[in-house]
C-alpha cells in the first residue's frame, strides 16, 4: 500500500487554496485524486454544455432542481464574499498537477447520481426542512461573510460539529450527501494506493474523517455498486395519489347513492375543479408566471390531483416555457446571479418556479377539498356515510347475487 496524503478544504478558502499548493510542491505526488467529477471538472474549466430546456422540463423533478440551484447560489455567495471561487483548490490541485505532468484522478460519484440520491432518499419532512433552510439562507446571503469565519471551515471539530448537526436537520439526505460520497472517495483512493507509492487526496474537509476510517478499516466499505444505483424508495406518492383518486370516486358514489340529490353531486365535482385550480393558478402567480401558465394550471389541476403520473406544474412550465422562451444560456446567467430577484427575473428559473409552486398550489388544493368540502357543501358526512353505503350495498344486492 503507497503513502497516502489527504487534504481536507473548505471549497472558498484560499487558505485551502495556499495548503494544496504546498502538499503538491513538498509531498510531490505521483498521482493527485480530487473531489470531482468529469461532469464538475468541466464547469469549472468552463467547457460543460448546459443540458437542454427540454430535458428541465421532462425531469419533472423542479423542487429538486430549485434546490440544487439554491445550495450552489449559496456557496458562491460565499465565495464571493471570500473572494475565492467554489472549487478554486481543486482547479488549483488540477492545473499544478497538468504543469507537473502528475496524472490527476477524478475520485467522486458524479453528481447527478449523488443529488439523485440526495433528494430521493429524503422524506417529505426533510426536503420541507431543506427548502427553508435554503431560502432563508438566499435571503441572508448578503450578510454570510461577516458570520462565518472561513478558515474555521477546514477545522476538524468545527467540521464534525456542522456534520452532526446536518444529521440531526437531514439523516437521509446527510448518508447520500456525506457518508455515501465517504465510501464513495475512499474507494478511488484506497484502490490508487495499490498501484502508487505516493497518493495526494483533495477533498472537503467534511470528508477527511470518514475517508481515513475507511482507509484504515478497508474491510468496512460498502460495495461500489450498492453506492452508484438508483435508490430504491417506496413510492409514497403514487400510493398517495391512487388513495386520493379512490377516496374521491368512493365520495361520489357515496353522494349519488345518498339521495341529497345530484345537484350536489354536480357541486362537488365543481368545487374539485375550482379548488385545485385556483390553488394551483395561486401557485403559478406567487412566482410570477404568466396568466396563460396561470390559466393552464387551472384547466389540468383536476384532473392532474387524480393522476400520480401527471402534475399541474408539469404543464403549466410548458405553456411557460413557450411564452419565455429560456434558452441553454440561462443556466450560466442563474449560476451568476448576485441574489435571488435576479434569479427569478430569469426565465429558466422562472419556468422552473413556476412548475415547483403550481404543484405545490394543486396539493395544498387537494387537501383543501377534503377537509373543507362537506362544510361548504352543507352535508354531514355522517348521513352521506350512512344512507350512501345502505342504498349502495341495497344495489348492488339487486344486481349481484349472493
Amino acid at each position: 500500500m503507497g503513502e497516502i496524503k489527504i487534504i481536507g478544504t473548505a471549497h472558498v478558502s484560499q487558505k485551502s487554496v495556499d495548503e494544496v499548493t504546498e502538499a503538491i510542491e513538498t509531498f510531490e505526488p505521483q498521482i493527485v485524486a480530487v473531489e470531482l467529477d468529469r461532469g464538475r471538472l468541466m464547469v469549472l474549466k468552463g467547457n460543460a454544455a448546459p443540458p437542454s430546456v427540454d430535458d428541465v422540463i421532462k425531469s419533472g423533478n423542479f423542487s429538486g432542481i430549485l434546490a440544487q440551484w439554491l445550495l450552489a447560489y449559496v456557496q458562491r455567495r460565499i465565495g464571493k464574499e471570500t473572494g475565492v471561487s467554489p472549487g478554486a483548490e481543486m482547479m488549483a490541485a488540477v492545473e499544478l498537477a497538468e504543469e507537473r505532468g502528475i496524472p490527476i484522478a477524478l475520485a467522486d460519484r458524479d453528481i447527478q447520481i449523488t443529488f439523485s440520491r440526495f433528494w430521493n432518499l429524503m422524506p417529505i419532512t426533510e426536503k420541507l426542512k431543506m427548502v427553508y433552510v435554503l431560502i432563508g439562507s438566499v435571503a441572508g446571503a448578503g450578510e454570510v461573510g461577516e458570520k462565518i469565519d472561513i478558515d474555521s471551515m477546514t477545522d476538524q471539530d468545527v467540521i464534525s460539529a456542522a456534520m452532526e448537526e446536518f444529521r440531526r436537520f437531514a439523516p437521509k439526505g446527510a448518508s447520500a450527501l456525506i457518508d455515501e460520497r465517504d465510501a464513495y472517495l475512499a474507494h478511488a483512493i484506497y484502490d490508487l494506493g495499490q498501484r502508487f507509492d505516493r497518493v495526494l487526496a483533495v477533498v472537503g474537509a467534511g470528508h477527511r474523517e470518514g475517508i481515513a476510517r475507511y482507509l484504515d478499516q478497508p474491510e468496512t466499505l460498502p460495495t461500489k455498486a450498492s453506492l452508484m444505483e438508483t435508490p430504491k424508495t417506496f413510492p409514497w406518492m403514487k400510493v398517495i395519489g391512487f388513495s386520493i383518486l379512490a377516496l374521491f370516486a368512493l365520495f361520489l358514489i357515496l353522494i349519488a347513492f345518498s339521495g341529497v340529490g345530484l345537484d350536489v353531486l354536480f357541486s362537488a365535482m365543481i368545487w374539485w375543479v375550482l379548488i385545485n385550480g385556483i390553488l394551483a393558478a395561486i401557485g403559478v402567480l406567487a412566482a410570477r408566471g404568466h396568466p396563460l401558465s396561470a390559466l393552464t394550471a387551472f384547466a389540468v389541476a383536476w384532473m392532474t390531483s387524480l393522476n400520480p403520473f401527471m402534475a399541474a406544474g408539469w404543464f403549466a412550465a410548458i405553456t411557460e416555457a413557450k411564452i419565455r422562451h429560456p434558452t441553454g444560456a440561462d443556466f450560466s446567467r442563474i449560476a451568476e446571479a448576485d441574489d435571488l430577484s435576479q434569479m427569478r427575473e430569469n426565465p429558466l428559473f422562472r419556468v422552473v418556479l413556476v412548475a415547483a409552486l403550481a404543484n405545490v398550489g394543486s396539493i395544498i388544493g387537494t387537501f383543501a377539498y377534503i377537509l373543507f368540502i362537506m362544510p361548504i357543501l352543507g352535508i354531514d358526512p355522517r348521513d352521506i356515510l350512512s344512507a350512501g353505503v345502505t342504498n349502495l350495498m341495497a344495489f348492488l344486492g339487486s344486481i349481484i347475487p349472493f
